[in-house]
């Protein structure tokens, strides 16, 4: 299967989700990610939610196809190691943390000059945040919701941790390929709060606040700036339609049956519904035609009329429906994982050539302790079972 990353080897010390997400991205395509954790595992070992065995699903999930070694960080002498195995090995390493002394990249840069250190902070100096508070600082919140809602709705995706995990794997190849042409390495920083500031910024939401544009407000389910909304139907199904172009538009029209009401609508109100902007605008009156002639029908007679257009839409599944569909979805595939049994898991999201590696089950704590010191320090059984003695490593047995 195309690994276009491999002989990339990476050593990440991180936990949660940006940070390990990173790593993940890297080794579904190919890369030797070897995931460092203290004795006993990483906090977000444990994190929700879990199998029958206790085992995280979450943390299954976002480990994918690493290895994995355990060593007391809080020691010099484990930190030491660690710093050996990056020095030694591809001199690249993933961390959210910059509190070890010998793993910052001051250090590391001391004894490797092409290092690659890529450290995701929560804020740009370096202050905690997590994925819930920065989505408090940014706004996001203010706007989700119905629009008689009071509170900051928080979106129960992780976005910043998400998109702050992809830009670390976008920072760190941008990073090795400078390397690759001059032989010098580099530090990669991304603050979490960044992320998101750069998102609201890119999305145009800050340029309108600082230029005096109408305010935002809640608007439910609508899509901001064209005609988007969820309708229900007779026996309780629920679609999200979106019509972004003009000929998207015509077809919602035809297969509602709604093209001559809304002309006219059109001619009474002085509105060119052809324009993205007009259909916006009376997005109200609008979706109260269409909502109607949804409501008169089922959920399974609304999609035979929608898949002979060109709209843009999809019935809302929830977890439960969309897991009995993974079967037959290219992206996944069978994966036995220890601690959880078999189910079904996403491979890399990525195709080249058509070809997509399959999941690889996320490690033990531990699981690749012995392999890791021995292959890539040299390590000798003596030297692992002095470090097992003295509680500077565990696992791997």
């Amino acid at each position: 299967m195309t690994r276009p990353l491999r002989g990339l080897r990476i050593v990440e010390i991180s936990s949660y989700v940006a940070a390990p997400l990173s790593g993940m991205t890297l080794a579904q395509l190919g890369a030797d990610v070897i995931r460092v954790e203290p004795i006993g595992g990483a906090a977000d070992r444990t994190r929700w939610p879990l199998a029958g065995s206790g085992t995280s699903l979450y943390w299954s999930g976002l480990n994918k196809g690493k290895r994995a070694i355990e060593v007391d960080l809080s020691a010099g002498e484990g930190r030491r190691l660690v710093a050996d195995l990056v020095v030694t090995g591809g001199g690249i390493v993933i961390t959210n943390s910059d509190h070890h002394p010998e793993l910052t990249f001051e250090a590391l840069r001391a004894r490797r000059a092409d290092v690659i250190h890529v450290l995701l902070t929560g804020r740009r100096d370096g202050g905690p945040a997590v994925d819930y508070t920065v989505q408090a600082a940014t706004g996001f919140p203010l706007l989700t919701g119905a629009e008689d809602t009071t509170g900051p709705v928080n979106s129960v995706v992780p976005a910043w941790d998400v998109a702050a995990g992809l830009y670390l794997a976008a920072g760190l190849l941008a990073a090795e390929r400078h390397r690759l042409l001059t032989g010098e390495g580099r530090q990669v920083r991304v603050a979490l709060e960044d992320v998101a500031l750069a998102t609201a910024g890119n999305l145009g939401h800050l340029a309108e606040a600082q230029l005096g544009g109408t305010p935002r407000h809640r608007d439910g389910n609508h899509v901001y700036g064209t005609f988007g909304r969820d309708f229900a139907t007779a026996d309780g199904g629920r679609l999200m339609i979106v019509a972004l172009t003009a000929r998207h538009w015509r077809d919602l029209l035809a297969a509602t049956g709604l093209t001559d009401v809304v002309s006219a609508l059109g001619d009474a109100l002085g509105a060119d519904f052809a324009e993205e902007s007009e259909r916006y605008r009376h997005r109200k009156v609008l979706g109260d035609l269409i909502a109607a002639w949804f409501e008169r029908r089922t959920l399974a007679e609304a999609e035979e009329a929608l898949r002979a257009t060109r709209v843009l839409w999809s019935r809302y599944r929830s977890f439960a429906e969309l897991a009995a569909l993974l079967p037959e979805h290219p992206l996944m595939a069978e994966l036995r994982q220890p601690g959880v049994g078999t189910y079904w898991a996403p491979g890399s999201p990525v195709v080249m050539d058509d070809e997509q590696p399959p999941p690889a089950a996320s490690p033990l704590v531990g699981q690749h302790t012995d392999e890791v010191l021995r292959g890539e320090l040299g390590l000798s059984e003596r030297d692992l079972a002095t470090l097992r003695k003295n509680g500077v490593i565990r696992g791997g047995e």
